[in-house]
């Protein structure tokens, strides 16, 4: 048996969290990856993992072990991808970490009109509102939904993003129309506690600089689409992209407010770790994003 495979074991076990949940990811035997674990302890002369019957951990030497040896895995597959597109044959399984909201919404589509199209490559999305690290955990690329800080990544913007501030017709006939940011302070609000601001949400101020405003209400969820059903039912003001809140607005269930004062949203980004490399499957999946976001734009 050579390294190679036991190195994938290995890596499988720790990114599934357990031997059990590797064997039914991967298709393979419990059994068989706990071989190829020891065998690999046993070549290295180290312990890489703790397993007890209720516990899983790395040792520092697995942590160690498990960085470099994702980085070699992934050069090699990267290498298999150049020959292969080459042939005009591009596979394989592609991780990829998004966020709830973009899987939820009409965008989250285009994920499954790719994997409709090239049959060939395996989709493994893990959705999670929490940003990655994408070289740590293993995932070939991010989308993201955000303004993008100074970073190591490369970034390539998918589609522009705005947020809207909403609130149901009932709830401003109840509540009247706020004119400024401040009047939110006196109203209820939803508060989508993924937001970065929590409580306090930025705005345009009377002279043009931004202002936080503390708001409360009724209902704090970690869920856009969840504070949009709040919305709808008249429960507060809420924040909502706009790729979210489009269909309501059109149909006259959410209205907007204060769009004059509303901060930009950023921007849709697929982001990916610098590589010498990039794999053709991930460049033909960014390919294909921006291709169905530039589409959809057009339409």
């Amino acid at each position: 048996m050579d390294t190679l495979t036991r190195m994938r074991a290995f890596i499988d076990v720790v990114e599934a969290e357990g031997f059990s949940a590797a064997a039914r990811k991967i298709g393979r035997s419990k059994a068989l990856l706990s071989k190829y674990v020891r065998e690999l302890e046993d070549e290295l002369g180290a312990l890489l993992l703790n397993r007890t019957t209720r516990q899983f951990s790395m040792t520092e030497a697995g942590h160690t072990y498990y960085r470099r040896a994702s980085e070699i895995v992934r050069e090699v597959d990267s290498l298999a991808d150049a020959v292969r597109e080459s042939s005009g044959d591009v596979r394989g399984r592609i991780k990829l970490s998004a966020p709830r909201t973009f899987a939820d919404a009409p965008i989250g589509q285009s994920l499954i009109d790719f994997a409709k199209q090239y049959p060939d490559i395996v989709l493994d999305i893990q959705l999670d509102d929490r940003f990655v690290d994408l070289v740590e955990e293993g995932f070939d690329l991010a989308v993201r939904i955000s303004r993008l800080e100074n970073s190591s990544l490369i970034a390539r913007r998918l589609a522009p993003f705005s947020i809207k501030l909403c609130g149901s017709p009932e709830l401003i006939a109840k509540h009247g129309m706020p004119t400024r940011p401040q009047d939110l302070g006196h109203m209820p609000c939803i508060v989508d506690t993924n937001g970065r601001g929590l409580n306090n949400w930025p705005f345009k101020g009377d002279n043009g600089d931004p202002v936080s405003i503390a708001v409360s209400g009724p209902i704090e969820v970690n869920s856009p689409m969840a504070a949009r059903a709040a919305a709808l039912s008249g429960l507060g003001f809420c924040i909502l992209p706009d790729f979210i809140a489009a269909p309501d607005l059109k149909s006259g269930q959410l209205v907007a407010v204060l769009d004059d004062r509303i901060l930009s949203g950023g921007g849709i980004f697929a982001v990916y770790p610098h590589r010498r490399y990039l794999p053709a499957k991930v460049r033909v999946f960014v390919d294909f994003l921006v291709q169905w976001f530039r589409t959809r734009e057009s339409a």
